[in-house]
């Protein structure tokens, strides 16, 4: 009778080992905690319920599970390296002295870019141009000295060259307002009327030789006036003399200055008496015409006894 050895048939069931670690429990466990990660993975990656739905049953269509958008942010740009401004921030950095210096250093090395600039740049005013001129002659002021006498030697030599700076902008500035260049008699009338009261302004020096810089500023002057009152007689039958009361100004301005604006003044009568020529005599008094005042200015002009005697009319103004 055959012994069967039950040992080989029937092993002991697994808890009943005294090793812990038995091969079959090793299987079990490292399968149940594969799983366990596994689903907490799932749980973590999905997105929401979206997400876990769509592992759909093999009879449905799959729904594409959707990407998680990452939010961008531009950095911004850094400066890596030294590098020169752009030009239009260079510019934003300079004075308007700075910027003239420069644009007139680039116009005598390139004569074309100053040609160009000439023609797009726009007309002075007389105004903006009366400005300058008035910088030019607060430049000179602010270099007399303190104490002393204004008109002596020594004060002319503090002054001297502030005084050819003032001189030379008027002398530069003057033909820019001149006929053929300027074509408004208007225009060039007020810009001499405001030019020669500068040259009123300066002083008179103790010493005759430097009191050459005014008088040929108004030589100057007086044939500038001559070219504009020449020019007015022209247009629209000089009716910027008739009614603008320049007349009366330009005798003005011959009088302070002590008769050396008589060129304009002898331009000014010849203009007068052409432009009223052909108009009835008032002079006479004849009927229906107001009575003439044979001490104003005009009537002066007309009959050539101005400066004769007492200028009575300046005082009326």
């Amino acid at each position: 009778m055959n012994v069967i050895n039950i040992n080989q048939h029937f092993a002991p069931p697994p808890h009943l080992l005294n090793n812990r670690l038995s091969p079959s429990r090793n299987i079990f466990s490292s399968s149940s905690t594969m799983s366990s990660r596994k689903r907490k993975a799932d749980d973590e990656g999905s997105g929401g319920d979206d997400d876990r739905m769509s592992a759909s049953p093999s009879g449905s269509p799959a729904v594409p599970t959707r990407k998680l958008l990452r939010h961008s942010t531009k950095r911004m740009r850094t400066n890596i390296s030294g590098r020169p401004l752009p030009l239009p921030r260079l510019l934003e950095t300079l004075s308007a002295d700075e910027m003239r210096s420069i644009l007139q250093s680039i116009c005598e090395r390139r004569p074309e870019i100053g040609n160009e600039v000439i023609t797009t740049a726009p007309r002075p005013s007389v105004q903006s141009t009366l400005e300058v001129l008035g910088k030019y002659e607060s430049n000179f002021r602010a270099a007399f000295p303190f104490g002393g006498r204004g008109s002596s030697d020594y004060t002319y030599n503090r002054v001297r060259q502030h005084l050819i700076e003032l001189l030379e902008s008027l002398k530069d500035f003057t033909p820019h307002f001149l006929p053929p260049n300027e074509s408004q008699p208007a225009t060039s009338l007020a810009f001499l009327d405001g030019a020669t009261e500068i040259i009123h302004r300066l002083p008179d020096w103790d010493t005759y030789q430097h009191n050459r810089h005014k008088q040929e500023a108004y030589e100057e002057m007086a044939k500038a006036w001559a070219a504009v009152i020449r020019e007015a007689a022209k247009k629209a039958g000089g009716i910027q003399l008739q009614y603008g009361g320049w007349d009366q100004k330009i005798a003005k301005h011959n009088e302070i200055s002590g008769g050396r604006m008589q060129e304009a003044i002898n331009e000014l009568r010849g203009s007068l008496n052409w432009m009223e020529g052909d108009a009835p005599s008032s002079a006479s008094g004849g009927s229906g015409g107001a009575p003439t005042d044979p001490m104003s200015i005009r009537q002066q002009l007309l009959n050539g006894t101005y400066g004769m005697g007492a200028p009575a009319g300046v005082g009326a103004w």
